[in-house]
């Protein structure tokens, strides 16, 4: 893989740059997803004979990262065109295509991605939502719960990750179907966060929610492939995310000690303070590389190679966005904790970059056993 970007990635990551300047911190949720719907950026991943722009995770990490160091980064962009829109393009019926696909490339649709549990955690094998077959009427029936579910009250349907039986071994295996908001059975609780984003986060119930059987996307006995499918553009996007207000944070502090004078010369000529704002610079540039890196190998079609490396580019960019916040509210003394100033925020919301969508611990574990190959540990 190329370790420059492509004159094309060039241009598209200055236009999105543009744009993000143009809305800024105080920016409207609604009217910057708009207008990048109408520039083509939000389905920039999408086929193009779906009203896509038919590139890839590459181009649409770049438009999340442009806008997130502009300090206005679309968290759906994570989960609808990320996530929802990869796996229906991959492996959902040309039917399902041609219903969702044209709206989330072009914002008038949106999807949620609902995976998590209370009682899970990060352990996927103990989801307990479960789907069954009406064995009258074909329909399935989905029974369970969620939480930190992002977007449902802005969402047309959710994604849902439940598990099947299979007939032949008893044993429950993944499953992913799309739950339209308003279907009856299927409710949601916001959940009072100490958070300040835009997007609202929610716990889930369903309740015996009755589907259709063309609601299951893809093949019963190919869950896990699926799901990977959505999980891996998803730990990349999130690196994007977490780069991007890493960007932002570092360049606030950059120019206040460019500009802060306490003694004879700006706070940014003495090295306390320049080294470190040095040091975030180079950590989130090297995540970067291994986001490239990460996207270049799930748009080529490696799966196994994307796999290990978007769990390291999730790993790095959220170690490299939690110091670069840090030393950016750090440089700023009081005035980084103001709201003139729009930081301290940003302390809470880098610490999601951390946690979700899978831990720094899981990430470690991962590698351990499966790039090392190490024992397993749990």
């Amino acid at each position: 893989m190329a370790t420059i970007e492509t004159d094309e990635h060039k241009a598209l990551r200055a236009a999105v740059a543009a744009l993000g300047k143009r809305h800024g911190r105080e920016y409207d949720r609604e009217a910057l997803w708009s207008e990048a719907a109408k520039l083509g950026y939000l389905g920039v991943n999408l086929p193009e004979e779906y009203g896509g722009g038919g590139g890839g995770i590459a181009e649409l990490s770049i438009v999340l990262e442009e806008l997130g160091a502009a300090g206005c980064p679309l968290l759906m962009m994570v989960v609808s065109p990320a996530i929802c829109g990869t796996v229906i393009a991959r492996f959902g019926t040309e039917a399902q295509k041609r219903e969702w696909l044209p709206g989330l490339a072009d914002g008038t649709r949106t999807m949620a991605f609902g995976i998590t549990e209370p009682d899970a955690g990060s352990n996927s094998h103990r989801i307990t939502t479960t789907a069954r077959r009406d064995p009258d009427t074909g329909d399935w029936l989905l029974t369970g719960r969620k939480v930190f579910i992002s977007g449902v009250d802005i969402a047309d349907a959710t994604l849902i990750v439940g598990r099947t039986e299979d007939a032949r071994t008893g044993n429950l295996k993944p499953c992913l179907f799309i739950v339209p908001r308003v279907a009856e059975g299927f409710t949601r609780h916001q959940i009072d966060m100490e958070l300040a984003a835009a997007e609202k986060q929610f716990e889930l119930t369903l309740d015996d929610v009755r589907l259709p059987a063309d609601a299951l996307v893809g093949d019963e006995d190919a869950g896990l492939l699926q799901l990977f499918a959505g999980l891996n553009p998803e730990r990349i996007m999130t690196a994007a995310f977490a780069i991007g207000m890493g960007r932002y944070a570092l360049a606030r502090a950059i120019e206040y000690a460019r500009d802060r004078t306490v003694w004879k010369a700006p706070i940014g000529a003495h090295q306390a303070i320049a080294h470190p704002l040095a040091q975030a610079h180079i950590d989130l540039e090297l995540a970067r590389l291994m986001m490239q890196k990460a996207a270049h190998l799930y748009d080529a079609g490696d799966d196994v190679g994307a796999g290990e490396a978007a769990n390291m580019a999730k790993y790095a960019a959220g170690e490299a966005c939690v110091k670069a916040v840090d030393q950016a509210v750090h440089t700023l003394g009081g005035n980084g904790l103001t709201r003139e100033f729009g930081l301290a925020s940003l302390i809470t919301a880098a610490r999601v970059s951390r946690i979700a969508p899978v831990s720094r611990e899981m990430i470690l574990n991962y590698v351990s056993h499966q790039t090392l190959g190490l024992p397993k540990s749990y």
